[in-house]
This record gives structure tokens, sequence and C-alpha cells, in this order.
């Protein structure tokens, strides 16, 4: 047998028991060529029970998301909250604002246009009719580009990799309908709602139902400058409208189309332009203002669902509040691995960390360091409430379905954060197990690919590797 002969030559045949079965025999189930590196250790314990490539470096994906949120917590605290205002250097007389309004955004990831209808609504009732200045988009808090480093190019339209901006309005992303056209050969047509600040064109060729060029002749989406998009390539007639959805590639520029439209609607008049301010400057009077929940409530969500745009702009504002400068990649980047070194104890090394969500190829973390995490954050989860944050195996979150977690009997004994890219799916987090102990594991798979013949059932041998490991980790710890 294949498997028994690798045991037989390897020399490290980590033993999660010694009732239990090595690491390898885990992996007969994987596809071939496909890499694991794994730990797994009791929370306060000083050794582990497996380090099966412990120091090897992998792709985190979003496990990343698990430093980002301590970090957070460390440097901001659960109660931090982001803040949206209008603010103006002139002065209020007779229902006109003798000077500029300026939109100051701090980078909130929930903010919403009801957020921003609100805060005109206020200028309304403090009498404002007329404003005899420009509209001021200030995105000031952040600095530099907007995509992390090592984001793939073809993700950049895709709404769970909206640029984390400064100006973020309804999670910066849209919704249109892609509508074929009555002949084949003519271009399908787009429709997006009137509310929407984004402009779509179609070169998108409709195909007759039955049309070969179908199967390699894709739809492109191109975008161009103030959130321009034209859509390329071809589709099939079809009865019933394509949905689509895209992401904001100019935040400033959508928030400020939206504000400019809800001062419009709430009649409030101005004779200046719209401008966008990238200069940090002196705060203003404060006409009106909004705020986020508590950090804490944002990181639950982050952590829960794996959103990529909450773990991006915090990890943007740790940098700008730790070294109090515009937030950038770079400075949440040393900010984090400070923070994490003075406040916790925990020495990230030759880590890589470029963003906080860890959708960039370049992140790179292996999975001792991942454990020295995890243990500070079980040592201090009184303090923290972390662990109540993460998905719950078999009941929220990205654990609510995980086929193999749910094969080995452990829902609702699962508390971890996922993490998927192509080719790469991996957990770490704890498992209370059978005997009521506490053990933390960091599972870091990549490499996973399977023959096109069997794409539709590729998850397959992922559940059946999980079902059996974390059932052997749960039983016999």
């Amino acid at each position: 047998m294949r498997f028994s002969r690798l045991v037989t030559g390897l020399t490290c045949a980590f033993m999660l028991q010694a009732q239990a079965a090595p690491v390898e025999e885990y992996m007969q189930y994987l596809p071939d060529g496909a890499n694991l590196a794994l730990m797994v250790q009791k929370v306060g314990a000083s050794t582990p029970i497996v380090d099966y490539h412990g120091k090897q470096m992998a792709l985190p994906a979003s496990t990343m998301k698990v430093i980002t949120a301590l970090a957070a917590l460390l440097e901001l605290g659960g109660d931090y909250r982001f803040q949206t205002t209008l603010e103006t250097k002139g002065a209020v007389s007779d229902g006109t604002l003798d000077g500029d309004l300026v939109a100051r955004f701090g980078g909130d990831p929930t903010l919403s246009r009801q957020d921003l209808r609100n805060m005109v609504a206020a200028l309304k009732k403090q009498g404002i009719n007329q404003i005899k200045g420009n509209l001021v988009i200030d995105t000031s808090v952040f600095a530099s580009h907007d995509m992390a480093p090592g984001w793939p190019w073809n993700d950049m339209t895709q709404c769970f990799s909206a640029p984390p901006a400064a100006a973020i309005v309804d999670k910066n992303c849209f919704s249109v309908s892609l509508y074929s056209a009555s002949s084949p050969g003519e271009n399908a047509f787009i429709r997006i709602a009137s509310y929407y600040p984004a402009h779509m064109f179609s070169q998108v060729r409709t195909l007759g139902r039955n049309s070969g060029e179908g199967q390699y002749c894709e739809l492109d989406v191109v975008p161009g400058e103030l959130n321009r998009y034209t859509l390329t390539g071809c589709m099939r007639q079809r009865a019933e409208p394509l949905p689509l959805a895209f992401a904001v590639q100019d935040g400033a520029a959508w928030a400020g189309e939206i504000l400019k439209d809800e001062l419009r609607q709430a009649k409030i008049d101005y004779s200046g332009h719209l401008l966008r301010q990238t200069q940090v400057t002196s705060p203003a009077t404060v006409l009106a203002s909004t705020q986020s929940a508590p950090l804490h409530d944002l990181l639950k969500t982050m952590l829960k669902k794996s959103d990529n745009m909450i773990a991006d702009t915090v990890f943007r504002t740790i940098g700008h509040h730790y070294f109090n400068v515009p937030g950038t990649w770079r400075a949440g980047s040393d900010a984090v691995r400070r923070i994490l070194r003075e406040k916790a104890n925990i020495d990230l090394g030759n880590s890589i960390q470029v963003d906080g969500s860890g959708l960039s190829r370049h992140d790179l973390i292996a999975p001792d360091t991942m454990m020295q995490v995890l243990q500070y954050i079980a040592k201090n989860d009184q303090t923290l409430n972390y662990i109540s944050m993460l998905p719950l195996a078999g009941y929220d979150g990205t654990l609510r379905y995980r086929g193999g977690l749910h094969e080995a009997g452990v829902d609702g004994k699962v508390s971890a954060k996922t993490g998927s890219l192509q080719g790469v799916y991996n957990l770490a987090g704890f498992i209370t197990t059978a005997s009521g102990a506490r053990v933390a594991f960091v599972q870091y798979l990549s490499g996973y690919a399977v023959p096109p013949q069997d794409q539709r059932t590729r998850r397959v041998p992922l559940v059946r590797f999980e079902s059996r490991l974390y059932k052997d980790i749960y039983q016999n710890n």
C-alpha cells in the first residue's frame, strides 16, 4: 500500500496520541501534491501534541484576520468607533452656509447611504438651505493605494475585495442586470438602478442559445475613472437577466455623488464644486456626525462572516492610530508587528503581513507563529472576549456548513477561523475535546487541486481528511 511505504520512510510520524494515527495517514485522503502544515496544542501547554511542519511558511488566507482582530483589540480597544462628520470653517446665517461643507470620512466599513441621509437631515434641521462653497470629500485618514500589494488583478472588481477606502458607502458594492439582446449578434444591454452613481457600458455580444462559441467566450469588466465600467465578451441568449455585482473602484467619487444626491433631495443647494481633500487638515466645526457600532461588534462580524472590508479598514486604522499618520498598508503592517510584541509578547519573526484580510498572496505565516497568537487569546479570553467572535462549527458564520467538522461530530465544539483561496483550505482556532480539554489547532492546507472531471466533487477529499482528523483530535485528547 502506498501509504505504508511512505510512513516507513519518514522519521517524523507525529502522533495525535499514542493510540491515534500518524499525520500522514490523514493525508492519504487528500489529492496528490497537497501540502499540509499542522499544529495541535492544549491551551496553556508548553509543548504541542502535534507539530507537523509547524515552522513551514504558508498562505494564511483569511486566518490572517485572527491577528488583525487581536491587534485591533490591543491597540484600539473594543469600544472604538469609526467617525464620519460633516464640518465647516464657514458661518451659518439666514439659512446659508458661507463656506465649504467638508465630509470627513474615517474609513467606517459599515457606513450606509441612510447614515449620510440622516446627517444631511441634521443640516436641514439647523436651517441650512444653501451652501455658498464647495462640497469637499476628505479622505485624509488613509493614504497611498486602496488596494494592498499582492491582490490578484482579476479579483479587483469583485465585491469581496472592494478596495477599503476612507470613503465607504454601502460596502462600496453595487449590482446590475445584464439582458441578452433579442437577436444573436447584437449587444446585450445593462440596467443599473438610478441611485447608484456608477456608469455601465456594454460591449457584450449576444450569442444564440446553442452557439458553440459560448464555451470559451467570457464576460469581462474593464473599470475606468470615476466608477465607469465597460462589460466585454459575450453571453448566450437567456430568458432572465444575469445578475452581476461589482466593487467600487473610486470610493471618494462614489461617496461624493451620493452625498450630492442626498443634498439635492433635501433641497439644499450648493454653488461650488465637488472636490477631494487628501491632505490632513485641522478639524472644523462639526455640523453633523455619525459613528459605527463598537469595534468588538465589527470584529465579530469580520470573523464570523470573514468580512474583508472590515478587516482591511481596521488594519489601515491600526497604522493610523499607532503612528498618528494617514493609514497605509505599510503602517498597518509595522504597527501590528510592534503591538503584538509590546502588548502580547508575540514575535511575528519572519512572517509577512501586508493586509488585514489575508487576500494578498504576499502574506506568509507558519503554524508555530499562529499558535502563539491562539495561546495568548485563550489565556486572556476573559478580558478580550475573543473566542465567542469566532465561527462556531455547525451553528454560524463560515463554519455553519463545514462538512468535515460535521461528519467528525464536533458541531458546537469547534470555534475557528477559516481561510480559503484557490487551492487553500485553512483553519485556526479551538476545539473542546470529549474530555473537556480546550485544544488550539492550526491547519494550513495548500496546493489542493483535483482533475477537471472531479471539479464538482472537489471538496470530497477535504471532508474525508477533516472528518477523520478532527474526530481523532476530539476523542483522543
